[in-house]
Protein backbone atom coordinates (compact mmCIF):
# COMPACT_ATOMS: atom_id res chain seq x y z
CA UNK A 1 0.00 0.00 0.00
CA UNK A 2 1.33 3.54 -1.29
CA UNK A 3 1.35 6.16 1.69
CA UNK A 4 0.47 9.72 0.19
CA UNK A 5 0.84 13.05 2.06
CA UNK A 6 -2.20 15.00 0.57
CA UNK A 7 -4.56 17.95 1.01
CA UNK A 8 -8.27 17.10 1.47
CA UNK A 9 -10.37 19.88 0.73
CA UNK A 10 -12.69 21.56 3.02
CA UNK A 11 -14.79 24.68 3.14
CA UNK A 12 -17.35 25.84 0.88
CA UNK A 13 -17.45 27.41 -2.79
CA UNK A 14 -14.28 29.94 -3.17
CA UNK A 15 -13.20 29.19 0.27
CA UNK A 16 -11.47 26.38 0.80
CA UNK A 17 -9.25 25.15 3.34
CA UNK A 18 -7.42 21.89 3.41
CA UNK A 19 -6.51 18.78 5.92
CA UNK A 20 -3.23 17.47 5.73
CA UNK A 21 -3.87 14.02 5.88
CA UNK A 22 -1.31 10.53 5.58
CA UNK A 23 -3.93 8.47 2.75
CA UNK A 24 -3.48 5.53 0.95
CA UNK A 25 -2.69 6.86 -2.72
CA UNK A 26 -5.76 4.51 -4.25
CA UNK A 27 -8.71 6.69 -1.73
CA UNK A 28 -9.96 9.40 -3.08
CA UNK A 29 -8.79 13.11 -2.47
CA UNK A 30 -11.45 13.87 -0.07
CA UNK A 31 -12.48 10.54 0.84
CA UNK A 32 -10.91 7.56 3.52
CA UNK A 33 -7.86 8.76 4.98
CA UNK A 34 -5.30 7.33 7.98
CA UNK A 35 -4.28 10.01 10.18
CA UNK A 36 -4.76 13.96 9.94
CA UNK A 37 -1.82 15.25 10.97
CA UNK A 38 -2.47 19.46 9.97
CA UNK A 39 -4.58 22.17 8.27
CA UNK A 40 -4.00 24.92 5.97
CA UNK A 41 -5.77 27.54 5.26
CA UNK A 42 -4.41 29.49 1.88
CA UNK A 43 -7.16 32.26 2.25
CA UNK A 44 -5.11 34.50 4.81
CA UNK A 45 -1.68 36.59 4.26
CA UNK A 46 0.36 34.93 5.10
CA UNK A 47 -1.13 31.29 4.93
CA UNK A 48 -2.04 29.89 8.24
CA UNK A 49 -0.94 26.06 8.41
CA UNK A 50 -1.21 24.41 11.89
CA UNK A 51 0.72 20.86 11.36
CA UNK A 52 1.94 18.90 14.16
CA UNK A 53 5.20 18.15 13.25
CA UNK A 54 6.23 14.97 15.13
CA UNK A 55 2.90 13.04 13.21
CA UNK A 56 4.44 14.44 9.86
CA UNK A 57 7.94 13.53 10.35
CA UNK A 58 6.62 10.04 11.61
CA UNK A 59 5.20 9.58 7.87
CA UNK A 60 7.66 10.86 6.02
CA UNK A 61 9.88 8.44 8.01
CA UNK A 62 7.91 5.42 7.34
CA UNK A 63 7.97 5.99 3.12
CA UNK A 64 4.88 8.53 2.74
CA UNK A 65 5.35 10.38 0.16
CA UNK A 66 4.19 14.04 -0.39
CA UNK A 67 2.39 15.58 -3.23
CA UNK A 68 3.87 18.86 -4.46
CA UNK A 69 1.79 21.37 -2.33
CA UNK A 70 2.08 19.38 0.95
CA UNK A 71 6.08 18.96 0.02
CA UNK A 72 5.99 22.61 -0.24
CA UNK A 73 4.26 23.04 3.46
CA UNK A 74 6.35 21.05 5.20
CA UNK A 75 9.19 22.75 3.94
CA UNK A 76 8.02 25.50 5.36
CA UNK A 77 7.24 24.23 8.63
CA UNK A 78 10.61 22.57 9.16
CA UNK A 79 9.20 18.59 8.57
CA UNK A 80 11.74 18.31 5.67
CA UNK A 81 14.34 19.53 7.53
CA UNK A 82 13.61 17.50 10.33
CA UNK A 83 13.61 14.72 7.84
CA UNK A 84 16.59 15.32 6.41
CA UNK A 85 18.21 15.60 9.96
CA UNK A 86 16.96 12.06 10.91
CA UNK A 87 18.50 10.67 8.16
CA UNK A 88 21.62 11.77 9.20
CA UNK A 89 21.92 10.49 12.64
CA UNK A 90 20.53 7.15 10.93
CA UNK A 91 23.56 7.16 9.22
CA UNK A 92 25.73 8.17 12.27
CA UNK A 93 26.49 11.46 10.67
CA UNK A 94 26.18 12.96 13.82
CA UNK A 95 23.86 12.33 17.37
CA UNK A 96 20.43 13.39 17.97
CA UNK A 97 21.30 16.63 19.84
CA UNK A 98 23.53 17.68 17.17
CA UNK A 99 20.53 17.09 15.12
CA UNK A 100 17.76 19.50 17.72
CA UNK A 101 20.90 21.95 18.07
CA UNK A 102 20.50 22.65 13.99
CA UNK A 103 16.74 21.95 13.75
CA UNK A 104 16.24 24.99 16.62
CA UNK A 105 18.97 27.43 14.96
CA UNK A 106 17.42 26.58 11.50
CA UNK A 107 13.56 27.15 13.18
CA UNK A 108 14.25 30.20 14.38
CA UNK A 109 16.36 31.88 11.39
CA UNK A 110 12.96 31.08 9.79
CA UNK A 111 10.66 32.71 12.42
CA UNK A 112 12.64 35.80 12.07
CA UNK A 113 12.08 36.04 8.11
CA UNK A 114 8.33 35.16 8.69
CA UNK A 115 7.98 37.61 11.47
CA UNK A 116 9.59 39.92 9.11
CA UNK A 117 7.10 39.83 6.65
CA UNK A 118 4.30 39.68 8.75
CA UNK A 119 5.92 43.29 10.08
CA UNK A 120 6.60 44.71 6.14
CA UNK A 121 2.40 43.75 5.77
CA UNK A 122 1.34 45.40 8.98
CA UNK A 123 3.62 48.58 7.56
CA UNK A 124 2.46 48.48 3.96
CA UNK A 125 -1.11 48.25 4.94
CA UNK A 126 -0.43 51.35 7.29
CA UNK A 127 0.94 53.35 4.74
CA UNK A 128 -1.87 52.46 2.37
CA UNK A 129 -4.34 53.97 5.53
CA UNK A 130 -2.16 57.07 5.97
CA UNK A 131 -2.04 57.69 2.28
CA UNK A 132 -6.03 57.55 1.72
CA UNK A 133 -6.44 59.12 4.78
CA UNK A 134 -4.74 62.16 3.09
CA UNK A 135 -6.29 61.83 -0.59
CA UNK A 136 -9.65 61.98 1.71
CA UNK A 137 -8.25 65.20 3.81
CA UNK A 138 -7.83 66.96 0.44
CA UNK A 139 -11.28 66.05 -0.68
CA UNK A 140 -12.70 66.96 1.94
CA UNK A 141 -10.70 70.41 2.04
CA UNK A 142 -11.54 71.12 -2.07
CA UNK A 143 -15.20 70.55 -0.59
CA UNK A 144 -14.93 73.25 2.28
CA UNK A 145 -13.53 75.33 -0.14
CA UNK A 146 -16.08 74.81 -2.78
CA UNK A 147 -18.88 75.44 -0.35
CA UNK A 148 -17.54 78.42 0.97
CA UNK A 149 -16.70 80.31 -2.05
CA UNK A 150 -20.51 79.69 -3.17
CA UNK A 151 -21.39 80.81 0.00
CA UNK A 152 -19.25 84.26 -0.46
CA UNK A 153 -20.64 84.54 -3.96
CA UNK A 154 -24.49 84.17 -2.71
CA UNK A 155 -24.07 86.50 0.67
CA UNK A 156 -22.67 89.09 -2.47
CA UNK A 157 -25.99 88.74 -4.20
CA UNK A 158 -28.22 89.00 -1.41
CA UNK A 159 -25.91 92.14 -0.19
CA UNK A 160 -26.40 93.43 -3.95
CA UNK A 161 -30.30 93.52 -4.11
CA UNK A 162 -30.53 94.45 -0.55
CA UNK A 163 -28.73 97.69 -1.44
CA UNK A 164 -30.68 97.93 -4.38
CA UNK A 165 -33.78 97.70 -2.28
CA UNK A 166 -32.51 100.06 0.35
CA UNK A 167 -31.82 102.92 -2.65
CA UNK A 168 -35.11 101.80 -4.40
CA UNK A 169 -36.54 103.34 -1.25
CA UNK A 170 -34.28 106.16 -0.51
CA UNK A 171 -34.35 107.67 -3.88
CA UNK A 172 -37.11 110.29 -4.22
CA UNK A 173 -40.01 109.44 -5.81
CA UNK A 174 -40.24 110.84 -9.38
CA UNK A 175 -43.59 113.14 -9.95
CA UNK A 176 -46.64 110.99 -11.17
CA UNK A 177 -48.18 112.65 -14.42
CA UNK A 178 -51.60 113.98 -14.44
CA UNK A 179 -53.85 112.36 -16.14
CA UNK A 180 -55.79 115.66 -16.18
CA UNK A 181 -54.29 116.55 -19.27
Amino acid sequence: MATKLRLQRQGRKKRAYYYIVAADSRAPRDGRFIERIGDYNPNSNPATINLDLNKAVKWLDNGAIPTDTVRAILSYKGAMMLHHLHGGVNKGAFSMEEANTRFEKWMTEKDSKVQSKRDRLAATKAELLAEKLKAEAKVKEAKAAAIAAKLAASEATEEEQTTEVENSENAPEAPAENSEA
